[in-house]
């Protein structure tokens, strides 16, 4: 089996790699290892291996495993990747560095409040809804310049635009749209591509990228 060690220089290089041909310095692209569902066993060899960037799905879940590992490693830095909760909102606060799912006005508000009662400013992704998929969440392209308008009224720092592309469809479309969209609302930050795709989204100018299965190994299959 492969380390840990060996699977996150192999996504290092390969981030390398793809930044040559459009001349990216790969220190500039984010590599968010994606915990969601691992134990902290499985975490701790990529935190030896110096990754220091994470993304959880759920809050519960992160505050579980979090807590500890980041008074292990206090230079940890904490993504929440998944959808929220407005009635979460609170505990996103208090727990993640970055949030990449502000998706809709309710959410907006109460990330606003929150943010004003804790004094914390957590920077946020605006996720859209690149596929216009009724299942998934996310700002729809025609409301995104009102949304950010209202999430900058809020004082709410923008990180950037996030995409999760339709499954099974070529990606770079996808993308290519998301970079447009940013660069048409004044945006510099890209979170986009995951372990199937990440190599095309940094082509595509992706300034975070949120790899779990090329990191981790494939999930454990539990005994039935």
């Amino acid at each position: 089996m492969e380390s840990a060690a060996s699977r996150l220089a192999a996504v290092r290089a390969n981030i390398e790699r793809m930044c040559k041909p459009s001349r990216r310095k790969p220190e500039d692209i984010t590599l968010i290892a994606v915990s969601k569902t691992h134990p902290v066993e499985t975490i701790e060899p990529l935190l030896e291996a110096g990754q220091r960037v994470f993304g959880e799905n759920r809050v519960q879940e992160a505050q579980e495993k979090w807590p500890a590992l980041s008074e292990a490693y206090p230079d940890v830095e904490l993504h929440l990747i998944g959808q929220l909760q407005s009635n979460k909102a609170e505990d996103a606060v208090e727990l993640f560095d970055y949030i990449h799912s502000l998706d809709r006005p309710s959410l907006l508000k109460a990330l606003a409040k929150a943010m004003d009662k804790s004094g914390k400013s957590v920077p946020c992704f605006v996720q859209v809804n690149i596929g216009d998929e009724d299942q998934k969440g996310g700002c729809a392209i025609a409301e995104l310049p009102d949304f950010l308008a209202k999430v900058r009224a809020a004082d709410i720092p923008i990180a950037g635009l996030m995409c999760i592309p339709p499954a099974d469809i070529e990606p770079a479309p996808f993308f290519a749209l998301l970079y447009k969209l940013a660069e048409d609302n004044g945006i510099e930050g890209l979170s986009m591509g995951m372990s199937g795709d990440y190599e095309t989204a940094v082509q595509l100018g992706a300034t975070h990228i949120r790899v779990g299965t090329a990191l981790f190994g494939p999930r454990q299959k539990t005994a039935p």
